[in-house]
């Protein structure tokens, strides 16, 4: 297990995520406790990329409870189909959201949320819940983050 992270602050997105990727693989490789290796995920991501929110909400019969997360305090649960994450979760899909404010039925957990990213969990072919970052700027998420995050969320199914 790495003990450092080598954090980039002057490089691209891609940079950084490059950089990120396989400290994060050798963070969680060999770890077999779940919410260990999310809460590691969260405290790299957050350390790289300095957004104002970083975290996990997990499945627990049909909700989203809120699980490691890197930030000011959350909605501690979330309905299937409700906001930006119980969509994520019902529509099986990523989301990226340039704007909260535009989101029909989003949930203002932290009112300097702006936009946000959401991309589901899978483990053995299960969504198990939902990764959640969110930004203080508009329009802060893109397709980059959307294959890098995604690519992070791979490691995570073992």
């Amino acid at each position: 297990m790495a003990e450092d992270l080598t954090i980039l602050r002057e490089a691209s997105k891609e940079e950084k995520y490059q950089s990120i990727i396989p400290q994060i693989k050798a963070l969680i490789e060999g770890e077999t406790d779940l919410i260990a290796n999310l809460a590691n995920v969260c405290a790299a991501l957050k350390e790289q990329f300095n957004w104002f929110w970083v975290g996990f909400y997990l499945v627990k019969e049909e909700e989203l409870v809120l699980g490691p997360f890197q930030g000011p305090v959350a909605c501690t649960r979330i309905k299937k189909g409700k906001g930006v994450c119980g969509a994520s979760w019902q529509q099986e899909k990523i989301l990226v959201v340039p704007n909260v404010d535009e989101f029909p039925g989003h949930i203002a957990c932290a009112s300097a949320s702006k936009s946000e990213i959401v991309l589901p969990v899978y483990i053995h072919g299960k969504i198990i819940g939902v990764l959640d970052v969110d930004s203080e700027y508009l329009a802060h998420f893109d397709v980059v983050d959307a294959n890098y995050l995604n690519e992070i969320i791979k490691l995570i199914d073992v």
